[in-house]
């Protein structure tokens, strides 16, 4: 009998043995990248798909009976269900005929979190949580049989999902040229933007009014997200929200997030991402590490312990968005240019002082990720392409965030010159005491987080001037070229270009730098202060000093207020 060369390589990837040269489908293999060559991952999702079968949107009708209901809800973004692993790799749940679907048993399990919360404040009036879903014992069962989900979309684009935690790199590690371990850049298959229909039936008819209490409780659930991984933003459903904390129209560009295959995509998730990064710096400038995480995670959710639902949602309604391309010359990026309204809310009750705090609270992060930076891949740098007076540069760096529209004046008012900085962070800050103080926290700024961008002012300055157009921008050529050349024979020219300060490629650097647009200034008008619409820019740098000689050097030029800045924020070091 003749032996089959390469047998293992006619072997599905789902179903090949996990290791080195067979099958590793949560690794990303750079030497097959520079190849050309697909990532297992890659094939793993193309031979699933060309077996799978497809329900067409036509043939998934919603169903109304007395004994069976089905609604169809669209994903806003990515998502994935909690029931599979390949070697590390999350997977969505896949069932009959290759069909990846949200299994029922975890539709209920969401759905009785939601309804003891509805009973617990008196909202059921048809049925009791116990009459709906049983006891946890299981050994009265209830009226209602979930039914699970699935897509009823072309759900095969896309499903490649690259993923890279960095919060111990972003904000914790003083060594910047060292990430945290588990952050390196893994695969997963996630759906893009599924709309999912999901069907319960009951043992016995029901009334339309408790059908309607039941889609309510459901609507409820699903506002928190559905699925893995939704503290970082997955399995979140449009038209879902719950009440509503803060929104705000923002328009931006930057360099776009690339999947496997170098495509890009505009990830709402970034906004997120950053707040939940800049909730980590406040609040680790407030308390210890252990406290300030704990705060977060009861914001943003979080995996320790047995896992926790944050309280604040996030929605991301696109109005307009624009994929492209910048760069030649092996420098090519992905970029995006998106509009679009940012909604969070809350997604569970809170009482009055809470949910006034929390509400406080968001708005002001909000409010801080917007003057002192920006979101996504290269949020700490200035969109070079505005700011940069050089035509021969072709590389992508920074990101240029906006309001879309004029914003509230109570709240535009607070930041309009550099000498109203300083001030708006203290209130921030005084913001995030309140809402510790009222989750049972006592802030201990004098005990604060040992981390490289914990926010206190012996640990961080900021510096700001008033640009009157963007060819004023002054300190992105600092970061390029010396910003002071020595004039004398043998002197050395001062540089912070590739240094700690700055960073480079594998080095995050501990400067901001940040053209903040404030949309509107205060004049004088016949002897009486009146708010005019402007067109300038605050050019703000943050700066968390280390103990290199350049960053002495560059803080000692900035004392000298070279192009008007000044000290802003932070305790300036002897």
């Amino acid at each position: 009998m003749k032996s089959i060369p390469d047998a293992h390589k006619k072997v599905p990837m789902m179903f090949r043995a996990q290791v080195s040269g067979r099958s590793q489908l949560h690794y990303i293999d750079s030497n097959k990248k520079k190849a050309g060559e697909k990532q297992d991952v890659q094939l793993w999702a193309e031979q699933w798909i060309e077996k799978a079968e497809f329900v067409p949107t036509e043939k998934a009708q919603e169903v109304e009976t007395p004994t069976y209901q089905t609604k169809t809800y669209q994903i806003s973004w990515r998502f994935v269900t909690n029931g599979g692993q390949d070697d590390g790799m999350i997977r969505p749940v896949i069932g009959a005929k290759g069909i990846p679907f949200y299994p029922g048993s975890s539709m209920k399990g969401v759905f009785r979190q939601a309804c003891e919360r509805a009973e617990r404040a008196g909202e059921l009036q048809y049925g009791s949580c116990k009459d709906y879903c049983g006891d946890e014992s299981e050994i009265t069962p209830g009226r209602l049989r979930f039914e699970g989900a699935y897509p009823i979309n072309d759900w095969t684009q896309g499903l490649v999902d690259l993923v890279h935690p960095q919060q111990g790199w972003q904000v914790k590690n003083q060594q910047t040229n060292s990430r945290s371990s588990g952050e390196s850049a893994y695969a997963l298959v996630s759906l893009d933007r599924p709309t999912l229909r999901f069907g319960i039936s009951s043992i016995k008819p029901l009334s339309p009014e408790q059908w309607q209490e039941i889609w309510q409780v459901w609507e409820n659930a699903i506002a928190v997200g559905l699925g893995t991984r939704v503290c970082a933003g997955y399995g979140h459903v449009e038209a879902a929200q719950s009440e509503i904390l803060y929104q705000v129209r923002l328009k931006g560009q930057g360099q776009a997030a690339k999947l496997i295959d170098d495509t890009g995509e505009f990830r709402p998730n970034i906004i997120r991402g950053s707040l939940r990064g800049h909730a980590l710096r406040i609040f680790g400038g407030l308390t210890d590490a252990n406290t300030a995480e704990q705060l977060v995670e009861e914001l943003f959710g979080g995996v320790q312990g047995q896992g926790t639902a944050g309280l604040l949602g996030l929605g991301f309604q696109t109005a307009d968005l624009k994929l492209g391309i910048f760069g030649q010359n092996g420098y090519e990026q992905p970029t995006y240019n998106v509009e679009g309204d940012v909604i969070w809310s809350l997604t569970r009750p809170l009482p009055d002082a809470e949910k006034t705090a929390l509400q406080n609270l968001v708005t002001d992060l909000m409010w801080f990720a917007m003057v002192l930076g920006g979101f996504g891949k290269s949020w700490r740098r200035a969109d070079h392409r505005l700011f940069y007076d050089n035509d021969d540069y072709q590389k992508l760096i920074g990101c240029h965030w906006q309001w879309a529209q004029k914003p509230d004046k109570s709240h535009a008012l607070r930041v309009w010159n550099p000498k109203k900085v300083g001030g708006f962070i203290d209130s921030v800050l005084e913001t995030a005491k309140v809402w510790m103080q009222l989750r049972g926290k006592t802030p201990t700024p004098n005990r604060h987080a040992d981390w490289r961008e914990a926010w206190h002012p012996s640990r961080v300055q900021v510096w700001g001037r008033i640009a009157r157009t963007r060819d004023e921008c002054v300190a992105i050529s600092w970061l390029h070229e010396p910003y002071q050349k020595g004039i004398s024979r043998g002197e050395r020219h001062k540089s912070i270009k590739a240094t700690s300060l700055t960073g480079k490629i594998g080095q995050i650097g501990r400067l901001w730098h940040r053209m903040y647009p404030p949309k509107v200034q205060v004049v004088k008008q016949d002897g009486k202060p009146q708010v005019k619409s402007t067109n300038r820019f605050i050019e703000l740098l943050t700066i968390f000093p280390d103990n290199s000689q350049e960053s002495t050097d560059f803080l000692e030029f900035l004392k000298n207020q070279p192009d008007g800045f000044e000290l802003l924020w932070g305790e300036q070091q002897p």
